[in-house]
């Protein structure tokens, strides 16, 4: 014998050849078998960047999905509140109004109310009805000059 051994199953066959005319080198490897593992790395045991870069951009979208509805919730838990304390000043406006139990006089004015530490402003607009025995009463609610809520009423001759 001279030192080379045949393996049982050959590691790498040229495409011409047949699978039992691989020659092997010194310590029973191929030669071409050699080179070509050296040239080729091992099969992919994780993900790609490619893989790993989209991964990371679908998760960016949802994390900022998920950060603008929250954000939008919390813009809409203020506004409720602020809709909620402007209705209450405006129906405290129409309801002072009517315990007066005169019959209001047309024309416009405005009081100031404060909820919930918060500062609204009420413009009352009275206006004359076709019936003459009503008047159409407009509570509208602003906070820093920007309209909040309206209310609208009839109020009637006692």
């Amino acid at each position: 014998m001279s030192g080379f051994q045949r393996p049982a199953k050959p590691l790498f066959a040229m495409e011409n050849e047949a699978p039992d005319a691989v020659s092997t080198g010194p310590g029973g490897t191929c030669p071409q078998a050699e080179k070509a593992r050296r040239a080729r790395p091992w099969p992919a045991a994780g993900f790609t960047l490619i893989e790993v870069m989209v991964a990371l951009a679908i998760t960016a979208l949802a994390l900022v999905a998920g950060i603008k509805a929250a954000g939008s919730l919390a813009d809409n838990a203020a506004r409720q509140s602020r809709v909620l304390l402007g209705r209450l000043c405006a129906e405290n406006a129409l309801v002072e109004l009517k315990l007066l139990r005169q019959f209001p006089g047309a024309g416009d004015s405005t009081l100031t109310c404060e909820q919930a530490g918060q500062r609204f402003e009420v413009q009352l607009a009275i206006r004359a009805t076709p019936n003459p025995n009503f008047r159409r009463v407009e509570a509208i609610a602003r906070q820093d000059g920007l309209t909040v809520i309206q209310i609208s009423t009839l109020v009637g001759r006692y």
